[in-house]
This record gives structure tokens, C-alpha cells and sequence, in this order.
């Protein structure tokens, strides 16, 4: 969810996501749903990822076109990420190599379930959360958005808690150590809050990659990672020459990238794909 939802809707959704999985049976560990771009194993208790799939058929369609009119058949795509693979397996259909990062233990498992399935045979997933650090974080497990799984935020909001998740270790590395000198062209970012840290554990990543996909969500900012807007675009910033904002359709110059973020933080507007290149 891109958005601080108020408690009784929180809840709602939590009380029909209980149901769901009375109803399917507490033996069930995950559906399959066959959408637009695959076959996918969901989490029964997912209310929307694996819901909106069930429903339409597909899940980040709007995105998935923008990542595909910058990917080519050479691409290296890093998605650091990657959720079960909505976006990553037909992603992989359409470059030469995928890099998964998944850090959620039961998410990385229907990742590599769902790989199998669509036999994506040129993506290497790892199950590690990206950081600034080698360390062991204590992470998330949210059940009725798995989506919205994150390491321990720095405060405590009730969205991010109102599911009773379970709290698991997880290592967390810099992606630069993991990955080496593997030429990345394009990365992919959507983390709950975990940016600032992943970005700057990368930072020789992107200084080789032409686009930058990031997610940005002036909640997670403050409550998870506990940055400014120029924090972390002081990880960013000097990669790239322009921005692109979806939601707002505009394109601008880094010389105002603080600007257009810091409006956007100050008036809690999110977007689910900032797109930043050279």
C-alpha cells in the first residue's frame, strides 16, 4: 500500500484476509493464480499483491510498460525487491539477465516457485535485504500486504503492525560486495523504506546504470528509514541528470530534484516509480 490507511480500514482488511484464510484452510500455503504475464503462487493471506492478481488478472501494469520501454535484449536488470515476481518474471522475457533481491524468507520462496513456473532460466535471486552494511536487520513479515514487508522501521506505526506480522533476522549486505563488477544497466527499487540504505551500499552500481526505478513514500521516509528527501537523494543525485515523476507526469532537471520530492514529502504524495536516468 503506497499510502497510511486509517485504522478501521487497516483492520478491515485484516479481518477479511483472517477470513480468507479460514475459508481456503490453514493448510494451504499459497494459490495460483495464471494472470496476464504468468503463473503465479500467492500468499493466501495476501490482500494485494496476490488479490489484485486473483481479480485482474494482472498487477502493475502502468509500471511494467515503463520498465519495458527502456529494457533491451542485452539489459542486466537488478529489481531489488522483487516480491513473488509479478514484474520480474515478465521483465526477464525481455533482457539478457535479471537479478532478484528478495529479503523476505517466505516471499523468496514463492519467488523461486514462481520462477520455475514461467521458466525464467536467466534470473539469479538472492534472498538477502540490500544495505549500506553487513548486518543482520530484524524484518517485517507483514501478512495481508506481503508486499509491504520492511526491515524494523525507527517508529512504530500502527500500518505497519495492525496484522500482528512476525519479526525475523535477516541478513542485509551492500549490493556492491554481492554483485562485484557484474555490469548493471538497469535497477529496479521497490524496498517499503529501505532505499536510503540500499543506495548506499550500491553506489558503484549506479555509477553504471543508465535508469534508476525507485518507489517513493514520504512515510517511509520518516518513519522507517528516518531521513530527509536531501538525504536521500545524496545517494542519487550525482548518478543522474534528469527525473521523470509518473504521477505527475513531469520531467525535470537535477537541479531540482530536492524541489519536486520535497513538495511531494511535504504534501504526503507518493509514487509507486520515480524514474531517474543519465
Amino acid at each position: 500500500m503506497t499510502t497510511l490507511l486509517n485504522h478501521s480500514k487497516l483492520t478491515l482488511v485484516h479481518v477479511m484476509s483472517a477470513a480468507r484464510r479460514r475459508l481456503i484452510g490453514h493448510h494451504v500455503e499459497a494459490v495460483l493464480v495464471r494472470g496476464d504475464n504468468g503463473a503465479f503462487l500467492v500468499d493466501v493471506e495476501d490482500m494485494s499483491v496476490g488479490w489484485r492478481l486473483a481479480r485482474d488478472g494482472e498487477y502493475g501494469a502502468a509500471e511494467l510498460q515503463r520498465v519495458l520501454s527502456v529494457i533491451t535484449e542485452q539489459a542486466t536488470v537488478l529489481m531489488v525487491g522483487t516480491h513473488v515476481g509479478t514484474l520480474a518474471v515478465p521483465a526477464s522475457k525481455h533482457c539478457r539477465n535479471l537479478i532478484a533481491i528478495e529479503a523476505n524468507p517466505r516471499t523468496f520462496q514463492l519467488l523461486q516457485e514462481n520462477l520455475l513456473l514461467n521458466e525464467c532460466h536467466n534470473v539469479r535471486a538472492l534472498n538477502i535485504a540490500a544495505n549500506d552494511k553487513n548486518e543482520e536487520i530484524q524484518f517485517v513479515l507483514s501478512r495481508t500486504n506481503s508486499g509491504g514487508s520492511k526491515r524494523m522501521p525507527m517508529i512504530p506505526a500502527y500500518a505497519y503492525f495492525y496484522d500482528s506480522p512476525k519479526i525475523v533476522p535477516v541478513e542485509a549486505h551492500p549490493l556492491d560486495e554481492v554483485l562485484g563488477d557484474s555490469p548493471i544497466d538497469i535497477v529496479l527499487m521497490d524496498i517499503e523504506g529501505s532505499e536510503y540504505f540500499a543506495l548506499g551500499g550500491m553506489q558503484r552500481i549506479l555509477s553504471r546504470a543508465s535508469v534508476l526505478f525507485m518507489e517513493f513514500i514520504p512515510h517511509h521516509l520518516r518513519n522507517v528509514s528516518g531521513v530527509s528527501v536531501d538525504q536521500l537523494l545524496g545517494r542519487i543525485r550525482q548518478h543522474f541528470s534528469t527525473m521523470f515523476v509518473p504521477s505527475q507526469e513531469i520531467t525535470v532537471s537535477r537541479d531540482r530534484f530536492g524541489e519536486v520530492l520535497q513538495a511531494m514529502y511535504d504534501h504526503e504524495q507518493s509514487d509507486e516509480g520515480i524514474v531517474f536516468k543519465k
